[in-house]
């Protein structure tokens, strides 16, 4: 079972984070951030991740570490959770739709963190969270888990639809990457041998 826990504690956050990647989609989010948990939710539901984070930030302040350091934990749950990558299928990628939004997305489980994102995001907040965040969000994602992943808005107008849309394509495309393919479940798949 590929699984992993991840215990934070820093002076501006601290985190206990469970993962299992072969999950059911199983939640249970507690971020102080009310918007942050919504995307989590459907991150796990999306991904079949089931996922617990408890999270006690300086949200006095605003919502930066807390989105930042939950995104730092989450990357190195999947990278522990997956750790040789033996038999994944490595790549995933997908279109996807959310209303008027429309979101491209696409994940290479290839060892090397990295984010390309062009979200057009039209309003500074959703609610009391700063949009802004959700490319720091999905840069620190992916530099701890060491996936190169990319995210694109082709379409929207509704800002919750946006980021609604790329945190539910980046959850369907890691969960096409890191599913197992049967047929070569023992080999790592990379002709350097190792990712």
């Amino acid at each position: 079972m590929r699984t992993a826990e991840i215990i934070r504690n820093t002076t501006e956050t601290q985190i206990s984070l469970r993962l299992s990647v072969d999950g059911s989609g199983k939640s249970a989010v507690s971020t102080g951030c009310g918007f942050l948990d919504h995307m989590l939710t459907l991150f796990a539901r999306h991904g079949r991740f089931d996922l617990e984070i408890n999270c006690k930030g300086d949200t006095q302040v605003d919502y930066h570490h807390t989105a930042e350091d939950i995104a730092i934990c989450l990357g190195e749950a999947f990278s522990k959770a997956v750790s040789d990558k033996k038999g994944i299928c490595r790549y995933g990628d997908i279109i996807l739709p959310m209303d008027e939004a429309l979101i491209l997305c696409a994940v290479d489980v290839s060892g090397r963190g990295m984010y390309c994102g062009s979200l057009e995001i039209p309003t500074e907040k959703v609610g009391d969270f700063d949009t802004e965040l959700v490319k720091e969000f999905f840069i620190a994602f992916a530099r701890k888990s060491d996936i190169t992943l990319h995210l694109k808005s082709l379409a929207g107008e509704n800002s919750h639809h946006i980021i609604e849309g790329a945190f539910k394509a980046v959850a369907r495309c890691l969960k096409e990457a890191l599913s197992i393919d049967e047929k070569y479940k023992d080999e790592i798949p990379s002709t350097k041998g190792v990712i």
